[in-house]
């Protein structure tokens, strides 16, 4: 199944960070995009050489991006059409909740070098959410 070209503006813009290899940075946007619904499933993927250019980097290293999501079987390519998102939705929906654990996992981890237990960590968490909702 063909899927559309989207139109919503992406949930971060390419801010590529020299800290860390360049591909892992865009296989972790693309797949924040995949996850947010930026990408929805079976939705056909802009060209190597137009997201490179977007992001500015070189289309090898765009290429190399796209080969490892292919592999994870977030992306698959028809010969002559592209590449596409998976219409698996079941991987996405593993896959966003992967990364949210892996977001709490990181919190959890700051608020410990700051001093505090997981239980003072929900509570300040809880006090947040409340705050937000008013």
């Amino acid at each position: 199944m063909e899927g559309t070209q989207n139109t919503k503006i992406p949930a971060n813009k390419w801010n590529l960070a020299s800290d860390r290899p360049v591909f892992i940075q865009i296989m972790e946007k693309l797949k924040l995009d995949i996850v947010t619904g930026y990408y929805l499933p079976g939705d056909k993927l802009p060209s190597v050489r137009d997201l490179a250019a977007e992001a500015a980097v070189n289309p090898n290293t765009m290429q190399r991006a796209f080969s490892e999501l292919e592999r994870e079987g977030l992306v698959y390519t028809q010969r002559t059409n592209g590449r596409f998102i998976t219409e698996d939705t079941d991987l996405i929906d593993l896959l966003k909740q992967k990364m949210a654990l892996d977001a709490i996992s990181g919190f959890l981890k700051s608020m410990q070098q700051l001093g505090f237990s997981g239980e003072d960590a929900l509570q300040l968490l809880k006090e947040a959410i409340k705050e937000e909702k008013e």
